[in-house]
């Protein structure tokens, strides 16, 4: 059976699921959840994620939730195609986790508040809130301050190879983008580690939305 992905065709976590499908060459059929007329929390789709959010999966009868778990699953069951999203060897797959962990400790909890502050809200007919705006610019700032002195070192976050710990980052720091915050190009490393990663054809497959590959 071709695998189901259950999405909003422009979401953040969607849009990082499908990179994932798409660097794998796993073929798959889009589902489109609609949020406005909420079919995400209709009774069969709860069955799916009881958290009422996008995206989930369905393979073959197995259904995931949670697009870093989903993204996860996928690299590991379809290892020996497409890019190798997660490295082999004990320290390797321990310096993977750390810059996963990066991706969601220090990068996510600013640059997502960032992206619905300065473009989410926009769009919706909300006012940005000026001082989560600034507060957060200060912060995910400090982070890749860090981001940099790491990158000045290697290529990528987790060494020299293109991991999901990278990709990860790409649909909220696209966001940040969207957003008129220009701080990720601010620092040499990192503005040349983003234009790598966010000019990879799986990226672009689904930069603006997400259809079917199956």
């Amino acid at each position: 059976m071709v695998l189901k992905l259950y999405a909003s065709p422009k979401s953040t976590c969607s849009r990082r699921v499908a990179a994932v499908l798409h660097e794998k060459q796993v073929p798959f059929e889009l589902i489109p959840i609609d949020r406005t007329a909420g079919e995400n929390r209709s009774e069969e789709y709860l069955k799916k994620n009881p958290f009422g959010q996008v995206p989930c999966i369905d393979d073959d009868g197995f259904i995931l939730y949670e697009s870093r778990a989903i993204g996860r699953y996928i690299a590991t069951k379809y290892a020996n195609q497409g890019t190798k999203l997660i490295p082999t060897g004990l320290e390797e797959v321990a310096l993977f986790e750390q810059a996963a962990s990066n991706e969601l400790c220090n990068f996510d909890p600013h640059a997502g508040p960032l992206y619905f502050e300065t473009a989410w809200k926009p769009e919706i007919g909300l006012t940005p809130n000026k001082e989560v705006v600034e507060e957060k610019i200060k912060r995910l700032s400090a982070k890749l301050e860090v981001y940099d002195a790491i990158l000045g070192k290697q290529k990528y976050l987790a060494g020299d190879e293109f991991t999901l710990a990278d990709l990860y980052h790409l649909p909220i720091g696209l966001g940040v983008f969207q957003g008129g915050v220009n701080i990720i190009n601010d620092r040499a490393n990192v503005a040349r580690w983003w234009k790598d990663i966010s000019s990879r054809p799986a990226w672009l497959a689904v930069e603006k939305e997400i259809t079917s590959t199956a």
